[in-house]
């Protein structure tokens, strides 16, 4: 008997797995539509007698005398400052005060001063996305990890710029200076005797099998065990058959020769676990650095897949990597459920499917969840079993190798969302317990257990930790061509007590004292400075929610080295502000929390992410149109007055997000139509510990699943929606006003509800107000000449009711209002967002309605 998973067929042996004590559900694995491996593994081979061959592991290799004698645990000390001191705002008289700093003085985080000059963006006659560059002008992406081994990563700066971007943290310099000399001993460490930064996050060529012209060697760090043995399809899971030896610091290693015909050992596809004697009993595990594991139907945990595909059958990379985008807009997907079907999803479908509609909308970054294998599908790809193996659910490694490849081909950024944060608490198929003990790749006791994601915290402190979290970002970047990542639950790596119950003030002790996990502070700083030194046009992001102090400052001048912090709170700011009547609307409160992130530091904004569309939250769109949505979103039939309300403040929402929240946007799927449903993944009932019975939906898909045929449909209201997404992001395309250096909050009336900014030549003017539409409405300026208009959220195409003349021209006037030394004049409808753009006499309008 056969069974088949995308690509592989498998035979169906007896599971030799134990039971795993956590809760795990059964899943839908959906066949791939380009298999290109299918085989029969083969059932039987001949019992090897175990080669004791060189290791590379010896006893007098350096990196593990280093791992034995060097590598200690170390504490955060106290900061040693008495210092209360909280952020400071800008002043909005010093130069670059275009970003404030903290949650000070309100008035200061509005009226940030201009830098005076002209810009001098090229305008187009229809906004289209710009060309890419030739692919020939891009290195050779065959040549690339090639090259990348070549590279040798700096040693480590000074450390000290952080000083002077931000004075305040001289208060805190003890603190400071701790945690840089032990990431500089760190790396000192890793040169001195793993060869450098470069070498050492290639463990993936040391650990976990390796393929060599006369077999296939394979490696495993499990010092608690006793005993162990490789297992598998290949030698019938005989634990006799290979057994492995193991030196003094814990590798266990076997090698296994080639056939008599020179075929490897084991075959291409064969399922493999080791079996070890451990202090918790004898136990099967998927090897840790597992590269593909796929769950048989009807089973619970995991099998290790042996994958290594015969040459003619590898998928090759045709398309070099796009340059890293000045304005960074990224499509936030989960593969699995990006199919109007209610199934999951496959690699090949999003590539052929789902990425033209990302191409399309005007993103240039697609932003990749649950990438990393996970047994859970409902935990959203963030409680991780298999580090280096791509979701099986989909299709196979190449399969994802193939989507990839096809975004770079489009221009598409691809980042992937990583979890190194914690890691599933699965015993048999994750890395929980695997050599018995608990205290293997994580911190032992109540510190490695996370109580309210029920997972477990890794040891950032330990050097086989460092040496597996490393090469596993490395391996996705080299490997796979992803060009960065989103790192999720920084936070909670960063304090010891992960963020939770815990209300970050803006504080500085709060950030650099007890509380502080240094160690894991220092692997964010490794990383970074990892994927930096070898990819120099890599995308780092980090969802951080506390504010830490140097985020998003260079590993060499004193900072933890991200490119851009997650805005987390923004999206929650438009949650409260949803559940308030429009009255109760603040535009300050609005402004305020916009503009609130620390001077020099890159975020990524977002109205609402995946978080936002989960059952038991709502989308905006849910928020505002609720039950309505499912029967008046037809163009055909009248709206009701909820439906126009809802439909205006989704687009200005989205748009003010834009164009104040950050030098980085970000949407997720189906959330620029106003999608109308949540997600709610497939789940069974289920009994908790405590006796508490949970209602589950009988293991459905339809709603883990998106309906882009909705915002397809231009007989519905949601093409309105989308049609408005993509016009914005052409119009962000064609400016880059979310990076641009000029920024000028011009008004904010609280009675008018009325907020008015500047970005590079952008005039942009939001009327909030629920009925009151303003005549001849004065407008501040900085420059003087003639203003048309560039974006109207009230277009009929839009799904607006058309109440502005496109073809109108606003002439400046000299006086001095609101702060600016000229104005125009305008008419501006009730619940709508207009962004009027500087016209020179050589060029001509955009025309955003094209």
């Amino acid at each position: 008997m056969v069974y088949t998973i995308p690509g592989i067929r498998l035979h169906v042996l007896p599971s030799s797995s134990f039971h795993c004590g956590s809760d795990r559900r059964s899943v839908v694995v959906a066949a791939s539509n380009s298999s290109n491996l299918s085989f029969l593994l083969r059932k039987n081979s001949l019992t090897r007698k175990f080669l004791a061959g060189r290791s590379a592991y010896e006893s007098e290799s350096p990196s593990f005398v280093v791992s034995a004698t060097e590598k200690g645990q170390v504490l955060a000390p106290g900061d040693g400052s008495s210092s209360t001191d909280q952020l400071e705002a800008v002043d909005a008289d010093t130069e670059d005060s275009n970003i404030s700093q903290s949650e000070s003085d309100e008035e200061q985080l509005d009226d940030m001063t201009e830098k005076d000059f002209v810009t001098s963006a090229v305008l187009v006659e229809d906004i289209a996305v710009t060309e890419e560059e030739p692919s020939e002008t891009l290195p050779d992406i065959s040549k690339e990890s090639e090259a990348i081994r070549q590279i040798s990563i700096p040693p480590p700066g000074a450390g000290q710029r952080i000083y002077e971007i931000d004075p305040l943290l001289k208060n805190h310099s003890q603190h400071l200076e701790y945690r840089y000399s032990h990431y500089k001993k760190i790396r000192e460490s890793i040169d001195k005797y793993e060869g450098g930064l470069e070498a050492f996050s290639r463990g993936y060529e040391k650990l976990g099998f390796t393929r060599s012209d006369t077999g296939i060697t394979y490696r495993e760090w499990a010092p608690g065990a006793k005993s162990a043995s490789l297992i598998g399809d290949f030698n019938n899971w005989n634990p006799n058959a290979d057994v492995m030896t193991r030196n003094e610091f814990g590798v266990w290693e076997i090698f296994l020769p080639n056939n008599a015909d020179n075929s490897p050992p084991i075959p291409h596809g064969s399922r493999v676990k080791i079996r070890m004697d451990t202090p918790s009993g004898l136990k099967d595990s998927i090897p840790a650095w597992i590269k593909f594991s796929v769950q048989a139907p009807g089973e619970i945990p995991y099998n290790g897949i042996y994958y290594d595909p015969p040459e003619e059958e590898k998928f090759v990379f045709q398309h070099p990597r796009p340059k890293k985008p000045k304005s960074l807009r990224i499509y936030e997907a989960h593969v699995g459920m990006s199919s109007t079907e209610p199934m999951i999803n496959t690699y090949a479908n999003f590539r052929d499917d789902v990425l033209p509609h990302i191409k399309k909308l005007g993103y240039n970054a697609v932003q990749i969840m649950a990438i990393q294998e996970h047994s859970y599908y409902a935990s959203f790809g963030y409680h991780v079993t298999n580090f280096f193996a791509p979701s099986s659910r989909c299709g196979t490694p190449d399969d994802l190798k193939s989507m990839i490849d096809k975004a770079h081909e489009l221009g598409l950024v691809v980042l992937m969302d990583i979890v190194h944060s914690h890691s599933s608490n699965n015993t048999l198929d994750g890395l929980n317990m695997f050599d018995g003990t608990d205290s293997h790749y994580f911190h032992s006791g109540e510190r490695g257990y996370h109580w309210m994601w029920d997972s477990r915290l890794f040891n950032y402190g330990h050097w086989e930790v460092l040496r597996y979290l490393l090469s596993n970002a490395r391996w996705w970047l080299d490997e796979y061509k992803f060009d960065g990542f989103r790192f999720d639950g920084v936070t909670s790596m960063m304090y010891t007590h992960h963020g939770l119950q815990v209300a970050f003030t803006g504080n500085y002790n709060e950030y650099f004292g007890l509380t502080t996990d240094v160690d894991a502070v220092v692997y964010l700083m490794l990383v970074n400075d990892l994927m930096h030194g070898l990819f120099p046009e890599v995308i780092s992001i980090g969802e951080d929610v506390s504010g830490m102090p140097t985020f998003c400052i260079p590993v060499q001048d004193g900072g933890v080295g991200f490119d851009y912090r997650l805005h987390m709170a923004v999206a929650d700011k438009w949650i409260e502000l949803l559940k308030l009547r429009d009255e109760d609307w603040k535009m300050g409160d609005i402004i305020h929390t916009l503009t609130n992130r620390r001077w020099s530091e890159k975020c990524v904004c977002y109205a609402e992410s995946h978080d936002q569309a989960l059952v038991g939250d709502k989308t905006i769109a849910f928020w505002l149109m609720d039950k309505d949505m499912y029967e008046f979103m037809a163009v055909d039939r009248p709206a009701t007055p909820l439906i126009d309300r809802g439909i205006a403040l989704h687009k200005m929402i989205r748009l003010i997000t834009m164009g104040l929240g950050g030098e980085g946007y970000l949407n997720f799927m189906g959330n620029e139509f106003g999608h109308p449903e949540w997600i709610d993944f497939p789940r069974a009932d289920q009994r908790l510990p405590d006796g508490r019975f949970l209602p589950g939906n009988g293991n459905s898909y339809d709603k883990c699943r998106r309906r882009f045929d909705l915002g397809d449909a231009e007989y519905l209201r949601y093409h309105g929606l989308q049609e408005f997404d993509l016009a914005m992001q052409h119009l962000e395309e064609a400016h880059n006003f979310m990076t641009s250096a000029h920024q000028y909050i011009s008004r904010k009336h609280e009675e008018e509800r009325v907020i008015i900014f500047e970005r590079e030549d952008l005039v942009f003017v939001f009327n909030f107000h629920w009925y009151n539409s303003y005549s001849d409405y004065r407008v501040g300026c900085l420059h003087p000449g003639k203003y048309k208009i560039a974006l109207d959220s009230d277009l009929p195409l839009f799904g607006g009711f058309g109440r502005l003349d496109h073809d109108a021209e606003f002439f400046t006037f000299e006086g001095a209002h609101d702060n600016r030394t000229r104005s125009f004049m305008v008419y501006a409808p009730a619940r709508t967002a207009v962004v009027y753009k500087l016209i020179t006499d050589d060029v001509a309008p955009i025309d955003v309605a094209k």
